[in-house]
């Protein structure tokens, strides 16, 4: 058993930067990254923290753009957010640049006349900048902060034949705006708001007379706000005009927008009907053409020969203008989530998720795939999502990749998985995962050899699981899930002896999502949340997981929904987004105390019950609650985890504790002595 060791100012450096720990490691993408365990000692609790090593390194990224033989690509949830220029020819990077704001850089926009590329950042709070700009004449010069736009973030940048460019994004508490920055004045002025219902705007493309607007709710979608939404914005006139293709208006939210030649090519992002691609004429906005494309995602549009390239779900299609087929390329490579799709030559460069760059002929044939990281590109720890822990192995999840640690013998390598594990849970040592965007639940058997596999498939709409939770009485994996899109939640079930599935859509009601799940003696408990600013939330609905039935449930009437649930006894601990603490007493069904934590859990949290009490890890502190008096007490104060989508814990089969400090991994080793 570890025991605490004396505090050096080394440890003490490492415990507080994780991210730079990981840095300093600089293995390739995919490659093994271990660190010596060392041990913390936690506080007047006497837990003792045993550091197991960055929780994922890797180089992930989030946007990219060819021009002249050159990739620019953005990092994603690293630290500092930065840019490459990967050179295809040579397959390497040649020159890079930091920002000073934002943990992912989702927009890029290249002005190929005067050799500028713009960047727009992605970020937890609004900042001073949120604009960049990076001469390309002069690489090793560092990008330079141009201002900000009104919303948080930058979700997509455009630069129209005379210089001006425009941005559009969301994040804030109004609908998103249509911003212009002039570089000649430097100014950035909002164009106006032209759908008051939209929640983000992801789409953006310019000539010297218009500029095309796209939105719709993504991320929190249902309960009125607007779907798919197209807009003309006249350059003279200063006005708005809606050119929504009518084939799109069911759809969620405008994805891509590209001017080619004298048409402008659009996308809607799919749900519950896949996406669609369009070309209006640039002269008529009347006068388009309209396909059903392949998959919920059409995004990267390139046009070579003739044909229009664009990324789906599952790699790339191609569209001939005047047919009404879409045809799937036949790529033999899994290329994650794509982020950049250009025409070089007479092939592609793809920009994947998975961090490499891989060159096709236009056909599908590969005809050369790259790491960035061993090309040269700063592998360090990103911030992470979902942590399970179980038979010798923890694993944390990041984008596009699962990290296993080895805690027996230490050292950890990636495991390639599409999207985002954003919470996991080892059963009988194989870990199953809730996988974001629409991936269903994943598993992986290190024993095997082979790679994690998906097992089960759900709707398309339920597309971002929360929770897991393993349902020991009636031997399933329970996962909560958000409907971002069409607004409320799921709870799915699986069964890993037989491969059965099956999801309750809605179970609390047509607007809560299920946050979060827990299960005692085979009765399902239920957590909800909204993604609106009003209506329901906050409720606890008992459900039958087999039967797919509510039993009750209780209100908590707090004011934001439950972040997390746990349970122990005869109670059911809930704590709500920015910690109020609500304990339910099951047999009778009613609140039987009330707390606030909001000292400890400022947002999101999660919970565990292990060792005869409830874990509980906010964004700053790792802490417990006693079983019996409810008392509080904090086990890590300000442990401060990298987190990317709300904190996490698991815990292993003799109660230790495994969450972030800091962006490392640690094992918190507490004795509650009740």
């Amino acid at each position: 058993m570890s025991e605490p060791m004396k505090m050096t100012r080394r440890t003490v450096l490492l415990a507080g930067a994780g991210g730079l720990l990981a840095a300093a490691a600089g293995v390739a993408s995919g490659q093994s990254a271990s660190a010596a365990p060392s041990l913390l000692p936690a506080g007047r609790t006497g837990a003792t923290i045993t550091e197991i090593g960055p929780g994922i390194m890797q180089y992930s990224l989030m946007s990219g753009v060819l021009l002249d033989g050159v990739c620019y690509i953005g990092s994603r949830n690293l630290e500092p957010t930065g840019i490459l220029a990967f050179d295809v020819a040579s397959a390497t990077v040649t020159h890079s640049t930091t920002l000073g704001t934002g943990h992912s850089i989702q927009a890029l926009a290249v002005d190929p006349v005067r050799k500028v590329l713009y960047a727009g950042i992605l970020q937890k709070a609004a900042s001073a900048n949120n604009l960049y700009r990076w001469d390309l004449t002069d690489l090793a010069s560092p990008a330079v902060a141009i201002g900000r736009i009104g919303d948080r973030d930058v979700r997509d940048l455009a630069v129209s034949p005379d210089g001006t460019v425009f941005a559009v994004g969301g994040g804030g508490s109004s609908a998103p705006a249509l911003w212009q920055y002039d570089p000649a004045s430097g100014a950035i002025t909002s164009l106006g708001v032209p759908d008051a219902k939209a929640t983000l705007a992801r789409a953006v493309a310019a000539t010297d007379q218009a500029v095309f607007f796209g939105a719709g709710s993504t991320l929190g979608g249902g309960a009125g706000t607007s779907r798919a939404a197209l807009y003309a914005f006249d350059r003279a006139s200063a006005s708005f005009s809606d050119i929504t293709p009518v084939e799109m208006v069911n759809d969620p939210s405008i994805r891509e927008l590209t001017v080619a030649g004298d048409r402008l090519l659009v996308s809607s992002a799919g749900s519950t009907e896949p996406s669609k691609l369009a070309e209006i004429a640039l002269a008529d906005h009347a006068s388009y053409r309209a396909v059903t494309s392949i998959g919920t995602t059409a995004k990267n549009f390139t046009v070579l020969g003739g044909d229009v390239f664009c990324a789906n779900d599952a790699g790339v299609v191609r569209w001939t203008p005047g047919e009404d087929a879409v045809q799937q390329l036949p790529v033999p490579i899994d290329l994650g989530e794509i982020w950049g799709l250009d025409a070089q030559d007479d092939g592609l460069v793809v920009v994947s998720g998975y961090g490499f760059v891989a060159a096709l002929d236009a056909a599908g044939a590969v005809r050369g795939e790259y790491d960035l990281g061993r090309a040269g590109a700063p592998v360090s720890a990103q911030t992470c999502m979902g942590i399970a822990v179980g038979a010798g192995f923890a694993y944390v999840g990041g984008n596009g990749g699962i990290a296993r640690h080895d805690l027996r013998r230490g050292g950890a390598i990636n495991l390639r998985a599409p999207g985002e594990a954003k919470d996991a849970e080892v059963i009988g040592g194989v870990l199953y995962t809730g996988q974001y965007n629409s991936q269903g639940i994943w598993a992986y058997d290190p024993r095997s050899g082979d790679p994690i596999r998906r097992v089960a498939s759900f709707p398309s709409a339920q597309n971002r699981p929360l929770d897991t939770h393993w349902d020991d009485c009636n031997r399933m994996l329970l996962v909560a899930a958000q409907a971002d899109t069409e607004g409320g939640g799921s709870l799915w079930t699986f069964d890993p002896r037989t491969g059965a599935s099956s999801h309750a859509i809605n179970p609390i009601d047509d607007v809560q999502l299920v946050r979060a799940v827990v299960a005692v003696d085979g009765v399902a408990y239920l957590g909800g949340d909204n993604a609106q600013k009003t209506g329901p939330r906050g409720t606890v609905v008992a459900w039958d997981p087999v039967a797919h039935r509510e039993l009750w449930r209780v209100e908590t009437a707090k004011p934001n929904g439950i972040a997390a649930l746990a349970a122990h006894g005869r109670y059911l601990f809930a704590l709500t987004i920015k910690g109020a603490l609500v304990v339910i007493d099951r047999p009778r069904r009613e609140v039987v105390h009330t707390g606030d934590l909001a000292a400890l859990v400022p947002g999101f949290a999660a919970m565990k019950a292990a060792r005869g009490v409830i874990y509980g890890v906010s964004d700053t502190n790792l802490f417990r609650i006693h079983p019996r008096t409810f008392e509080v007490t904090t086990v890590v104060p300000g442990i401060n985890g990298g987190w990317y989508s709300g904190p996490h814990l698991n815990v292993d089969e003799d109660g230790a504790v495994f969450t972030l400090r800091g962006r490392t991994l640690v094992k918190v080793d507490d004795r509650p002595g009740l």
